[in-house]
């Protein structure tokens, strides 16, 4: 079988091999304002992202609760408690970075596009993939910052859930209301042109990949990461992957689902989102934080979702087909 290689990975491999060797457009010091310009393209999206939710798709959504119960308790709760139960075996300072990074990952929501696009692929529930998937990200407007402030507040003296969700309120939740408002007017041009809006989103996501991690290459924050914390986190990823995608799976055949809503409870119940890290990154985290090193597991883990999943669709698929 052959496995396609997804463009957005290598593009993110791209981006970082650029801010390893030209650092300088991303610094603190550079003269092209980035931050500025990530936090316009963050409004954006989110602003697109409400374009799309359409009312009648949510609400015809909600029938399938127990669906929607077993995927974002997945999501929310299970995951960061995975992570979590190893938090009392750290106890060095960048073992606490690390297991940071794969807490940040835990507590994320789940992505959209791909889980639609792998649930299609598989002969999933489409409509229940497409609602838990949209959810997610609006959930994780709330809860992810809840997760992370219990540890980032021990770390950071001037970390606060109030001016946190104030950036979260005017960067994400009024872009989002405002474009859920539009999307009776605006909403036919998002899908009509939603090939254009997918390459924005994932162009703003690589230029804050970038700025993260040329700060983080002019500090010098990987010099202190050796190839066995590589190792574990590569480990980690994909036993963390693998446990939530048996688990899942194991939850739907004792609640009876059928196999197209089992599909989907494997496939949006084991994701996280690129986009929503990479934004809350941004806001969560302060500006002396080393970004790049808590976002390194998070990648790890898209390419590795997208490539599992990926296989385990095609398989699905060929199946159920004869």
């Amino acid at each position: 079988m052959k496995i396609k290689i997804d463009k957005f990975i290598l593009a993110i491999i791209s981006v970082i091999v650029i801010a390893y060797f030209i650092p300088q457009w991303g610094s603190k010091t550079s003269p092209i304002p980035l931050d500025i310009i990530g936090s316009i393209g963050i409004a954006l999206i989110f602003f697109f992202y409400g374009l799309k939710l359409s009312p009648e798709k949510l609400k015809n959504g909600l029938k399938n609760w127990k669906l929607h119960i077993v995927v974002q308790l997945s999501t929310f709760f299970v995951f960061p408690l995975l992570v979590l139960l190893f938090y009392p075996f750290i106890n060095t300072e960048q073992g606490q970075t690390l297991w940071l990074s794969l807490f940040f990952l835990a507590a994320l929501p789940s992505t959209v596009s791909s889980s639609v696009v792998m649930v299609s692929m598989a002969r999933g529930n489409i409509p229940a993939a497409i609602f838990n998937a949209s959810i997610s990200g609006l959930i994780g407007i709330v809860i992810t910052p809840l997760w992370m402030g219990l540890f980032l507040t021990q770390e950071n003296t001037d970390f606060s859930l109030g001016v946190i969700y104030i950036k979260l309120f005017t960067e994400i939740l009024i872009p989002v209301v405002m474009g859920f408002v539009l999307q009776k007017f605006l909403g036919k041009y998002a899908i009509k042109y939603q090939k254009q809006l997918a390459t924005f989103d994932k162009s703003i996501i690589l230029l804050i990949i970038y700025r993260s991690f040329s700060e983080s290459f002019e500090d010098n924050v990987f010099s202190s990461l050796q190839v066995k914390d590589l190792l574990i986190i590569a480990l980690a990823v994909i036993l963390l992957f693998y446990f939530m995608y048996y688990l899942t799976g194991y939850l739907a055949k004792k609640l009876n689902f059928n196999q197209e809503d089992s599909i989907t409870a494997q496939f949006c119940g084991t994701k996280k989102s690129l986009v929503h890290g990479t934004i809350f990154s941004k806001i969560l985290f302060p500006a002396t934080y080393p970004v790049g090193l808590i976002l390194l597991p998070l990648m790890l883990f898209h390419a590795l979702q997208i490539f599992i999943i990926s296989i385990i669709a095609s398989k699905l698929a060929r199946r159920i087909d004869k």
